[in-house]
């Protein structure tokens, strides 16, 4: 938009037979700067304002100059056209399913290379199961904003949804942006259901999927109450999630805050994650993830994993794990891999400048990851685990033990670096806390505690 604003005030000023007084190149090159910048004003409106002086532009040329300015004007003002769900027949009440007026502004947005803003205002708004489906067949656009004002909700009667795994479903999209809103799932019918121990309870649905996409943002949205997990990012690529807030009862089963696989390039910055399972967790095929200033707890911990469940598996690889608060979490920084044959791998992962306060488990890999004891006792793990540095984690632990490096015998953990660690437990006695460490290879850099594995 900024670089159509620009060109458009230097087609007009370039039509106009004078030059500005005291105009230099350095202004020229920063009438458009980013927001908040201090600029100069915009050329086209010091050209409008001295149309009419004696400056030799007869009043004919200066009405003409006028009126194409009217008119390109006009042409920015259709360059990124806003498309409010209102009109398209969205009942903001939550009692009426607005499904279809969702899905008719979706097609209005996809139906031109314009970029376009789908506007959701304040109120509401009941959505069964949809699915927004990209790819040029479907849409021609790349540049779809979906700006949320309001609530999403999704239907109470988890039913409705059963096993349908997904919510709000994007599919081969590109260049797609969430901002703000809530998401409400809805989900503590099927909570109850899951935790009643009855077997016919559906598997429920993710609040928020993108599956196949690429160039997406996810800013400022709160997802409420998902049924399952909150949100998933798989086998997409250019993903940035900033500024979420994610929000479910501590014991809500299978309500992982934010679960990536087979996915490149994503970064999760800024976000307060609170929730029944793990706050992120990092499924088979990621690589290149970025996560930063994160507030977790309750949960159960940011986990690479679980990996290994299948014999032929993509590994994961170049993770970061930065700035992070643990409250009160099950697990702090964990890896884990089912104990069963696998040609998966996860290396390359730094676990950087983490607080504890009265975690569980603070440091934990587990390569003998066994569910219910089902189809996995008496293997070991095949996942190869290299290259994990964690570096400055330090407070609380809940548990005696802090560190708890359960690698597998057939391919034990290698090239493990503890470098400024320092973990007590009990954060009122301030006790020593204890280390476990087996088949688990490593190094030791500055003061760590505990110590004793390597």
């Amino acid at each position: 938009m900024n670089k159509l604003l620009y060109l458009l005030g230097s087609l007009l000023a370039s039509s106009l037979p004078f030059s500005h007084p005291q105009s230099s190149s350095q202004e020229s090159r920063s009438c458009f700067q980013a927001p908040g910048a201090s600029s100069p004003a915009h050329s086209f409106v010091s050209t409008t304002a001295v149309v009419g002086r004696d400056n030799g532009v007869s009043n004919n040329n200066a009405a003409l100059y006028i009126e194409n300015f009217h008119f390109l004007l006009k042409s920015v003002a259709s360059y990124d056209q806003t498309l409010n769900v209102i009109d398209f027949g969205a009942k903001p009440g939550g009692e009426i399913d607005s499904l279809e007026a969702f899905l008719a502004a979706w097609e209005s947005a996809c139906s031109t290379t314009t970029p376009s803003t789908i506007y959701v205002p304040q109120g509401r708004f009941l959505l069964g199961k949809v699915v927004f489906k990209g790819s040029y067949d479907y849409c021609k656009s790349n540049g779809i904003t979906i700006k949320i004002d309001g609530a999403l909700v999704a239907p109470s009667n988890y039913d409705v949804m059963g096993n349908d795994g997904n919510w709000l479903l994007f599919d081969d999209v590109n260049g797609v942006s969430i901002i703000g809103g809530v998401l409400d799932g809805q989900g503590n019918g099927l909570w109850e259901c899951k935790r009643s121990g009855k077997t016919n309870c559906p598997m429920g649905a993710t609040n928020l999927g993108f599956t196949n996409s690429k160039n997406i943002v996810i800013n400022g949205v709160t997802s409420l109450n998902s049924q399952m997990y909150h949100i998933v990012i798989d086998r997409s690529n250019n993903v940035k999630v900033q500024g979420v807030r994610v929000s479910a009862a501590g014991n809500s089963p299978n309500t992982d805050g934010i679960h990536v696989q087979l996915s490149s390039f994503v970064t999760i910055l800024a976000s307060n994650i609170a929730t029944g399972d793990d706050c992120i967790s990092i499924g088979p095929g990621t690589t290149n993830l970025w996560i930063e200033n994160i507030a977790c707890g309750p949960g159960h911990g940011i986990s690479v994993g679980s990996l290994g469940k299948e014999f032929e598996e993509a590994g994961v690889e170049n993770v970061t794990v930065k700035t992070v608060t643990f409250t009160g979490t099950e697990n702090g920084v964990r890896i884990k891999s089912w104990g069963r044959p696998s040609n998966g791998f996860a290396r390359d992962i730094l676990f950087q400048h983490a607080t504890m306060i009265h975690v569980q488990n603070p440091i934990v890999i587990d390569q003998n990851y066994c569910p219910d004891e089902n189809g996995c006792p008496g293997q070991v793990s095949g996942v190869k685990i290299s290259n994990v540095m964690y570096e400055d984690i330090h407070g609380t632990s809940a548990s005696e033990v802090a560190v708890r490096l359960n690698c597998s015998p057939r391919n034990p953990c290698h090239e493990i670096t503890f470098q400024d660690v320092k973990l007590t437990y009990d954060e009122n006695n301030n006790k020593q806390a204890q280390a476990s460490c087996i088949h688990a290879q490593g190094i030791t850099s500055g003061f760590v505690q505990p110590n004793g594995c390597f």
